[in-house]
């Protein structure tokens, strides 16, 4: 956990006045501290000046650096002289304070001499661009203990949208930023009417830590529930969650793949006749490399036929020119008798397809058997609510963690293709956030895919349809540029040395970059486009479960008729009790 926050001092007497020994500029100006006051990093600073013929320019900014040193000391050894009294020396500190505001706007230097004091209650709202801000998203709370806003409308796609977010796994609290994020929009009034319509789509990749959000927090004390009123948020878990989870290997009932929670989660997986109507046969090859090769042609050519010969039949299974087809392994196989019948292989591979080409095809073809058998099917029982779909909840989570990661990235792709789909043709009424962990593994840099390609077309264009990505990466230099310089806000945790000094982090100021490599869990840099400098904020402890054990079960909503598993309803009513298999690896 952090360490406790510092409350700033409201006294309304200056900490002290502007330096005569530094260089004071409107963007930067340092403030010599008086006895027996202190200004530390990112406390809010305002100082005034009279301007002929404009009046009182005030001029306010954020502490980016406190010195402190002897002055009259000469040499390093004289600080053991000035301890025992031998040399008179003074101690000063000096803050160094990056200007946020100017107002009005009239940018001159602050004077040497000036008084400078903390920003408090309306200073700092109007430092910060608070009151600006007609809605506002409580994002945690600074280091003065108060509140830390975004706007709403650099989020909502009014004047921009996306979130990136950056650090180390399993020390920068990414995914558990971004749920507070989602649960702070949820929970505010900002989506006013929009609220019925917004959703949120959940790709967990980390154990099961994400199917408990429907739980209190068993964890959640007095003090973080403290920390949740002052940011204006209820201390409680998602009112409204559904969760899906991939069948079981070789299971032929189709429950879900999931071990600590064994009820309300829904296994999910696409028929023979729908891999084949909608052509997803692309998203089995999203690899980065795929689209510099040649087989590439041949992938969509062998969707086309499908799509066009496959009938369905029952369970979904499919029979195409006179063979029925009930499992993934069945598909390979008589895509495979196509290519290699001589007569066959120039309407499903195309007519000037070299034979080279096509083994590359098949062997990649063939390569998928294991990671998407169990999630193309055509053996298995329908079960009601199957298909992954955000129109029941407003939070929704695909656990993907069972699953190796060519199945992982197929599962990104259909999804986040259909939902898009889906949006696009209901009109921007409601949102759809889409939180993405690991963005690095779907949107490289490097190289294209269909899955990147779907992520490329909502960074620049899906903040029109009104979805929004939430991505989060260990390292931002590593995903795709356009995803990134589109994300309006950005937000780094714990980094790693070496990331830090890339050019992807520039928005954050030299002392911050040196910061993020010593923050700890639960504290994060916010930048957005209205504030100059990143702001600092600690968001509180997730007042949902992050694993069974957490759990409070006393607290569960009441388990809908729809919450099934294995397609019937639960009847143990200890079966949502912790298992013995729980992490006990904090959130934070």
């Amino acid at each position: 956990m952090p360490g406790p926050i510092v409350t700033a001092v409201t006294d309304p007497d200056p900490v002290g006045l502007v330096a005569g020994t530094e260089d004071s500029t409107p963007l930067l100006f340092s403030v010599g501290l008086a006895p027996g006051q202190y200004l530390q990093l990112d406390d809010v600073v305002v100082t005034r000046r009279p301007v002929p013929g404009i009046g009182t320019v005030s001029t306010s900014g954020v502490v980016t650096e406190v010195r402190a040193r002897h002055e009259g000391a000469t040499f390093g050894s004289d600080v053991f002289l000035i301890a025992d009294g031998v040399l008179p020396a003074h101690v000063q500190e000096i803050a160094e304070i990056t200007t946020t505001r100017v107002e009005p706007e009239c940018y001159v230097p602050p004077t040497p001499g000036s008084e400078a004091r903390r920003a408090t209650g309306e200073e700092r709202e109007s430092a910060l661009y608070f009151d600006q801000m007609d809605h506002r998203v409580p994002v945690g709370l600074g280091r003065d203990g108060e509140p830390v806003f975004c706007n709403f409308e650099f989020l909502d796609g009014t004047r921009g949208g996306h979130v990136s977010i950056s650090g180390i796994s399993g020390v920068a609290t990414k995914t558990s930023f971004a749920l507070f994020l989602l649960y702070s929009i949820f929970n505010s009034t900002v989506l006013g009417r929009r609220a019925v319509n917004t959703k949120a789509l959940v790709f967990s990749v980390k154990g099961e830590d994400l199917l408990f959000l429907d739980h209190a927090n068993a964890r959640l004390d007095d003090e973080q529930r403290a920390r949740y009123t002052q940011l204006g948020l209820p201390a409680e878990p998602f009112s409204s969650a559904g969760f899906f989870a991939p069948p079981v290997v070789d299971d032929p009932s189709g429950r879900p793949d999931v071990t600590g929670r064994t009820s309300g989660v829904t296994p999910f997986w696409w028929t023979l006749a729908e891999f084949c109507r909608g052509e997803l046969l692309p998203y089995a090859f999203a690899d980065a490399e795929d689209e510099r090769n040649q087989y590439t042609t041949v992938i969509h050519q062998v969707a086309a036929r499908l799509r066009h010969d496959a009938t369905e039949i029952d369970q979904g299974a499919v029979r195409i020119g006179g063979r029925t087809l009930r499992t993934y392994d069945d598909l390979v196989e008589f895509v495979s008798d196509r290519l290699a019948d001589e007569e066959d292989r120039r309407e499903w591979a195309g007519p000037v397809t070299g034979t080279g080409t096509i083994n590359a095809f098949l062997r990649r073809l063939r390569s998928s058997l294991k990671p998407l058998r169990r999630l193309v099917r055509g053996d298995l029982a329908d079960v009601p609510g199957r298909t992954v779909s955000t129109e029941n909840h407003q939070v929704t989570v695909v656990d993907l963690h069972t699953l190796p990661e060519r199945a992982q990235r197929f599962v990104v792709g259909v999804v986040l293709a259909a939902e898009t789909a889906r949006k696009e043709s209901s009109g921007t009424g409601g949102l759809l956030f889409t939180m993405i962990d690991e963005l690095n593994k779907y949107a490289p840099r490097e190289g294209s895919s269909p899955i990147k390609e779907v992520l490329l077309d909502i960074a620049e264009r899906g903040r029109s349809l009104g979805i929004i990505l939430i991505g989060a990466q260990q390292t931002a230099s590593e995903v795709e540029r356009r995803i990134v310089s589109n994300s309006s806000i950005k937000v780094v945790g714990r980094l790693d040395p070496a990331e830090a000094g890339r050019p992807e982090y520039g928005f954050l100021p030299s002392s911050q970059r040196t910061r993020a490599t010593l923050a700890k869990p639960g504290a994060m840099f916010v930048s957005q486009p209205e504030i100059p400098v990143p702001l600092a904020v600690e968001f509180p402890f997730p007042a949902w479960a992050t694993r069974s054990s957490e759990a409070d079960v006393t607290s569960r909503p009441p388990e809908p008729p729809s919450a099934r598993s294995n397609g019937r309803p639960s009847r143990d009513p200890f079966a949502r009790m912790p298992g013995p298999a729980d992490d006990e690896d904090a959130p934070f």
